[in-house]
């Protein structure tokens, strides 16, 4: 068969969807994203598509097909097993001269959806005969392509806060890992995955936030001053941290100073350590019936510091999770402090150094042995320190976890 590649611009454009099942689950969400007016009809909806529907991206006629649905519409997509109802949906969008898309018989249906691989505003879609496998395969080998090669040009102009996440080269964003390949110029700090890094464009300006010669306020200073000034010479900065930019990352300072300068600023979160690396030694930050709560907070300042903005007697109370940051140098101060407000020592503790990475070790104690023990077993930083009930539940997880 004979195909005329097209591509649809649905945006307000009605497109009647029949069906509220598996398919049309998968169909729904694609169709909102190119802005059309979804309108489904079907006796049920699976809670995926409620959900749209209750949010008012897609408006629900709860009953069957009839006839009359499809007038009005500039594509139909039939999503339901019943052959014989299927093509009563075909005959109506035939009628009426509407494209119409059949999950059960590509060879019924006037239009096919191909296999599709976006990367930002480069759209691929492919077909091959009917072979939806082989389809499939093409679209995967074409989207590696496209990961590999760097963009044209830089589709932003500014400097784009990218998380890295935890460590594992694998867990940035799709967006961040596509950003860093457009990128003119990349400002790391140390914790970012150095793999990442070795991926870049040779002729990228690279810059080691970790190596600018001053003390931590003045090289935030330096730093934002670099962000500002190679983003006014009309070059694509990315600022690469470790984790999420807002988590502990000063990227809220880094944004200030760019919406000052006149700079556009865009944002791509990353995946914090505070919740990964728990996640990756089998500590699920919260748990049913163990957890509720969980909080973050910085430990790069003991306790008893008068520029400390934690309030530790508070914590204590809590029955909650407690995940603390970059505390290993005063966590002999934070145990001390934390049992003195009230917390048991008993209470369990876990902590992961370089979680996601080739050297990630785990320990876990409890709040009144856990100094004694981090020193034994030689934990350094970076590490993840979690305090609650919770680190008791990676008994049970961490033998499933490869």
């Amino acid at each position: 068969m004979s195909l005329y590649p097209l591509a649809l611009r649905i945006a307000g454009r009605r497109v009647l969807v029949v069906g509220g099942g598996t398919v049309a689950t998968r169909r729904v969400p694609a169709l909102i994203a190119a802005g059309a007016q979804v309108e489904i009809v079907a006796p049920e909806l699976t809670p995926a598509l409620r959900a749209h529907v209750d949010a008012g991206r897609a408006v629900w006629t709860p009953r069957r097909f009839a006839p009359g649905d499809v007038a009005g519409a500039w594509l139909v997509h039939v999503a339901i097993d019943d052959p014989q109802a299927a093509a009563q949906v075909s005959e109506a969008a035939e009628e009426h001269r509407i494209f119409c898309v059949r999950a059960d018989d590509r060879e019924a249906a006037t239009a096919w959806t191909p296999a599709v691989t976006r990367h930002g505003q480069v759209t691929v879609a492919v077909t091959d005969g009917g072979d939806r496998r082989r389809a499939m395969a093409v679209r995967d080998l074409v989207a590696h392509a496209l990961e590999a090669a760097p963009p044209a040009s830089p589709e932003f102009k500014g400097v784009a806060l990218v998380g890295g996440g935890p460590g594992d080269p694998e867990l940035i964003t799709v967006k961040g890992r596509r950003l860093l390949a457009a990128a003119d110029v990349v400002v790391a700090d140390r914790l970012v995955p150095g793999i990442l890094l070795g991926e870049l464009r040779p002729e990228v300006e690279l810059i080691d936030a970790a190596k600018i010669p001053y003390g931590p306020s003045a090289a935030q200073e330096e730093i934002n001053r670099i962000l500002v000034d190679r983003a006014s010479q009309g070059r694509f900065v990315v600022r690469l941290k470790g984790g999420d930019n807002f988590v502990f990352g000063r990227g809220g300072e880094e944004a200030v100073a760019c919406a000052q300068a006149g700079i556009p600023v865009l944002v791509v979160p990353g995946v914090t350590s505070s919740i990964a690396a728990p996640a990756l030694a089998g500590i699920p930050v919260t748990h049913r019936g163990v957890a509720h709560e969980f909080s973050v907070v910085s430990g790069h300042i003991p306790p008893d510091h008068p520029d400390s903005l934690v309030d530790w007697a508070a914590l204590a109370r809590l029955r909650g999770t407690l995940v603390v940051m970059m505390g290993l140098k005063n966590l002999p101060a934070i145990a001390e402090r934390l049992i003195a407000e009230g917390r048991s020592a008993d209470t369990p503790v876990g902590v992961v150094q370089e979680g996601s990475t080739a050297h990630q070790r785990s320990l876990r104690s409890t709040l009144g042995a856990v100094t004694g023990d981090v020193a034994a077993a030689g934990i350094r930083p970076p590490a993840v320190v979690v305090i609650g009930d919770v680190v008791a539940v990676a008994e049970e997880i961490v033998p499933a976890i490869g």
